[in-house]
């Protein structure tokens, strides 16, 4: 088990790291949420038929754990939202909105493009990542996302004309 665990950590890690911490832009819950990613991967490790590539199924399950944590993130929120006064908490709480990652990135519109993920919907950030922060081809895209080809075309060229018309009414040449 330790071989196998191993093996996984050195090929994937960086990559399933970085697909997690794009979508949530928090470091300790990305590494939380990796750590359950490798529970799962482990657990039905004796199930995988290798149909599809390890990465592939790596990443499927990599999606799964992070809907999962929106889900149970939006339940929170529904619930806070019904028992919290937020106005009052608004006077006490002060947000950060910058991410120590985003400190080191000089480029203003690539940091620009990296909060305007956010606008995005869950499965285009998804595509968007893996296309171009990750360098995936549209095949694996497709297999790690379990969608067609052409939905993953579709969800990136709708991402990409989001982003561009975010941009567009960020730097102030709304058409």
């Amino acid at each position: 088990m330790k071989a196998l665990f191993n093996n996984f950590y050195e090929k994937y890690h960086h990559d399933l790291y970085n697909f997690v911490y794009y979508m949530v832009k928090n470091k300790n819950l990305a590494e939380d949420l990796v750590q359950e990613i490798y529970i799962r991967i482990f657990r039905s490790y004796g199930s995988f038929r290798g149909e599809a590539s390890e990465k592939t199924w790596a990443f499927s399950i990599a999606r799964n754990v992070i809907y999962d944590y929106f889900r149970k993130e939006k339940r929170k929120r529904n619930y806070a939202n019904q028992t919290v006064d937020w106005d009052e908490m608004a006077s006490i709480v002060t947000i950060d909105q910058k991410l120590p990652d985003e400190l080191l990135i000089e480029d203003e519109d690539i940091q620009l493009i990296y909060r305007l993920l956010d606008e995005c919907s869950l499965n285009q950030k998804q595509v968007i990542v893996l296309r171009y922060i990750q360098g995936f081809t549209l095949k694996e895209t497709s297999e790690m996302l379990d969608m067609s080809i052409g939905n993953v075309k579709t969800l990136q060229h709708r991402g990409i004309n989001k982003l561009k018309n975010c941009m567009k009414i960020k730097n102030g040449k709304e058409e």
